[in-house]
């Protein structure tokens, strides 16, 4: 059974940084595509960024390029994403994220099957 544990969330003022970790445990973490998304009261999950299952490329949402970056390491079975430069308007719980197919990456929430429990972050103005 494949589970995801997030950790690395808090609070942190506006301009400050905050890194997010995803470890996975269940399956061959290198065959699969991991993404990150954040979703506050009332509103849709949304997409923040994606990393293909070797690495090689990422995707992110417009609203946090630049700021942030999504890595992974294969052999410790964990993602990460760096969060810099932080805003209010980042303020949601983070949830990573994992696709049912192997070695295809998706940046909407329908391509995503397993989900972890999610971690608050919250920036202060």
């Amino acid at each position: 059974q494949v589970q995801l544990v997030e950790s690395g969330g808090g609070l942190v003022q506006a301009g400050g940084s905050l890194r997010l970790s995803c470890a996975a445990s269940g399956r061959s973490f290198g065959s699969y595509a991991m993404g990150w998304f954040r979703q506050t009261p009332g509103k849709e999950r949304e997409f923040v960024s994606a990393i293909v299952s070797h690495g090689g490329s990422t995707y992110y949402a417009d609203s946090v390029k630049g700021r942030f970056t999504i890595s992974r390491d294969n052999a410790k079975n964990t993602v990460t994403l760096q969060m810099n430069n932080l805003k209010p308007e980042d303020t949601a719980t983070y949830y990573c994220a994992t696709p049912s197919a192997p070695f295809t990456t998706y940046t909407t929430r329908g391509g995503y099957t397993f989900w972890g429990q999610g971690t608050q972050v919250t920036v202060s103005s």
